[in-house]
């Protein structure tokens, strides 16, 4: 669909507007025409009328055309205009009964033109029926594909929301804001992901890319997903869980059939991060994924990772092997979380987008206004084409109860570099 918890901005790629949103339960339309009308034109209830006047003024123009033309001139016959192009934006029942309002109106013409009792009157009405009968026939095939192709898009929908689930914008004592923006046309799910976990006294997250696009992209995003999810409440340390993710991306990609020939060099670049409850910080493993950004007291910097791990897929299946970063995330500190699909977004002349130089100017007092302002400038950057998946998730740490000072750290933080 896009999954999102915010609205899409224009121009984008993302969401595509659900094909049945005109149409009422069952895929019915909801006037009596059963009129599907294109996406982008009017609505239903002004909508009906104003297409219904097309096929109307064309009756009425040429039926009060050929009561002033001479008697000699035949206007009849222009009558087939209107049941074809009804078709063009109308139902098969619709377009009938365009088509026997335009029989009426042939027989009120050659009546008019003295064709009452001649041969020709019912040669014009036999052949404005033939052609409607050919224009509503294909209509009815029309309308049969969209209904088939509605009720496909809407279990694609589900399926797709079924991957991606959205985030809750509450989570412990974190606001949380994510959107996603598929590249692929009618796509809600693409080779981005993110997920959330909440253990007894943290919050865990989950941002990744996968290498690819298409379904294998969504199918090794599946994977994961399923893996986090269950893995997130298993392991209390952080590299153990990044070691469990490792193990089961291997699993998945073994299980792949000889036939892929890029099954080996499938990956996913991940980053999992640890929001303690009561401490005011954030840990955080990469594993070949773009740094977070920090808002912290009108700061906002990228969170330095000296040593980032290998994507998963290509990394190693001991705890050992990942390295926890450790950085100070109090109240009012925003986390943002983000994809290569925005730091890899192009403009007209096929610069990058500058991540670090627009930061500064977003809003990092509100999670959902700053994911509003970063799809924006990333949308005004590419002139609304996206080549590649985007995901992003905002996180803010509430001001505890009462306006005090909040959570404070634990222990020392020896890892923490303030840019």
């Amino acid at each position: 669909m896009t999954r999102s918890s915010l609205p899409l901005p224009r121009g984008g790629t993302g969401r595509p507007k659900r094909p049945g949103a005109e149409r009422g339960v069952g895929g019915r339309a909801r006037n009596p025409w059963h009129i599907p009308f294109k996406r982008g034109g009017p609505r239903v209830g002004g909508g009906v009328l104003a297409l219904s006047a097309v096929p109307v003024a064309l009756i009425t123009v040429i039926t009060l055309a050929a009561t002033f033309a001479p008697m000699a001139v035949h206007l009849s016959p222009l009558l087939v205009a209107a049941p074809t192009s009804t078709a063009a934006f109308a139902s098969s029942r619709f377009t009938a009964g365009t088509a026997l309002a335009a029989s009426a109106a042939v027989f009120v013409i050659d009546r008019h033109d003295g064709l009452l009792h001649s041969p020709v009157l019912p040669i014009h009405i036999a052949a404005l029926l033939v052609v409607s009968v050919f224009v509503v026939t294909a209509r009815t095939l029309h309308d049969r594909d969209l209904r088939e192709l509605t009720q496909v898009r809407a279990v694609a929908e589900v399926a797709q929301r079924v991957v991606l689930r959205p985030l809750p914008r509450r989570l412990g004592p974190l606001r949380v804001a994510c959107t996603y923006r598929a590249a692929a046309a009618h796509a809600l799910v693409g080779g981005d992901l993110y997920a959330a976990a909440r253990t007894e006294h943290a919050t865990r997250f989950l941002i990744g890319d996968v290498r690819g696009k298409g379904l294998p992209a969504v199918e090794d995003a599946s994977a994961l997903l399923g893996a986090f999810r269950e893995a997130a409440h298993q392991h209390d340390a952080l590299p153990e869980l990044a070691a469990a993710l490792e193990s089961s991306v291997r699993r998945h990609l073994a299980q792949l059939t000889d036939s892929d020939p890029e099954r080996s060099e499938r990956f996913i670049t991940a980053l999992l991060v640890e929001i303690p409850d009561e401490a005011a910080l954030v840990q955080v493993i990469s594993c070949g994924h773009p740094s977070p950004l920090r808002g912290r007291r009108g700061v906002v910097a990228a969170l330095p990772i000296p040593r980032p791990a290998p994507p998963l897929g290509l990394a190693g299946i001991s705890p050992d092997t990942y390295h926890v970063d450790t950085f100070a995330f109090g109240p009012a500190d925003t986390l943002l979380l983000y994809t290569d699909g925005v730091v890899e977004a192009r403009n007209t002349t096929g610069g990058f987008y500058p991540i670090l130089e627009r930061a500064p100017s977003w809003p990092w007092d509100c999670p959902h206004r700053l994911l509003r302002r970063v799809n924006d400038d990333v949308d005004i950057h590419a002139a609304g084409h996206l080549e590649d998946d985007l995901a992003l998730v905002a996180i803010q740490r509430t001001p505890a109860p009462g306006g005090g000072p909040g959570p404070r750290p634990s222990r020392p933080l020896p890892t923490e570099v303030d840019p």
